[in-house]
C-alpha cells in the first residue's frame, strides 16, 4: 500500500470518515438474523462497529484493518460495548497475523479500493480464511461503462465466482449515484 495511501487513512481516522457511520447495514442485520453465530472475520473493519455487532449476536468476532489508529478506535468500542473481539493491524492483501478458519468473512468497502496486485493477495487469503460451507459477505462500488469510479468489475466478479458460488446479488447505488452491490458468496 502506497505511502500516500496510508497518510490519507490517517487523516481520515483523525476525524469521522464519511464511510463510518457507526450503525451496521440492513444487509448485515439480516444476515445474522438469517444464520447461526460461528467465527467471523471482517476486513476493513474500520473502527470496529461491524465486528462488535456480530460479537453482540454471539459470533466470535475478529477485525482487522491496516490504520493503527481506526483499530486503537475499535478496541475502545468493542471494550465499552463489554465484548470481547481480537483485532489486528495487517494489511488484507497480506494478513500475516490471521490464522485460523471463519464461517463468515465480512467486507464493507474495502476489497473494491485495492490495486490488481493486492487484490490477487486477498482473494487467496479470502479462500484461505473461509471454512469449506463458510460464506463471504462483501458490499463493494462497481465499475460500470457509464460510471468510472473504484469499485469491481466484471473481471473482479468472475474471479470471485471462480472460487465461490453466488448466492445473491442486490444491485444498488451509494447517496444514489455510486453503483454498488451487496454479495453473498458460499464457499
Amino acid at each position: 500500500m502506497s505511502l500516500l495511501r496510508r497518510l490519507t487513512f490517517f487523516f481520515w481516522y483523525l476525524g469521522n470518515p464519511p464511510w463510518d457511520t457507526g450503525i451496521s447495514p440492513p444487509e448485515l442485520m439480516e444476515y445474522i438474523q438469517k444464520n447461526q453465530p460461528g467465527k467471523s472475520l471482517d476486513l476493513g473493519c474500520g473502527t470496529g462497529t461491524n465486528a462488535i455487532t456480530l460479537a453482540k449476536h454471539g459470533w466470535k468476532s475478529t477485525g482487522v484493518d491496516f490504520s493503527m489508529r481506526a483499530i486503537r478506535t475499535a478496541l475502545q468500542k468493542s471494550a465499552k460495548a463489554g465484548v470481547n473481539i481480537q483485532f489486528y493491524q495487517d494489511d488484507v492483501s497480506r494478513l500475516k497475523t490471521i490464522d485460523g478458519k471463519f464461517d463468515l468473512i465480512l467486507d464493507i468497502g474495502c476489497f473494491h479500493s485495492l490495486g490488481k496486485i493486492e487484490k490477487e493477495g486477498y482473494l487467496h487469503n479470502l479462500t484461505r480464511l473461509l471454512n469449506e460451507g463458510g460464506d463471504y459477505l462483501l458490499y463493494t462500488w462497481y465499475k460500470t461503462k457509464t460510471k468510472s469510479v473504484t469499485g469491481i468489475d466484471e473481471s473482479d466478479l468472475k474471479k470471485l465466482s471462480n472460487l465461490m458460488s453466488l448466492i445473491y446479488r442486490k444491485d444498488t447505488t451509494e447517496r444514489g449515484e455510486i453503483p454498488s452491490l451487496w454479495l453473498l458468496y458460499k464457499k
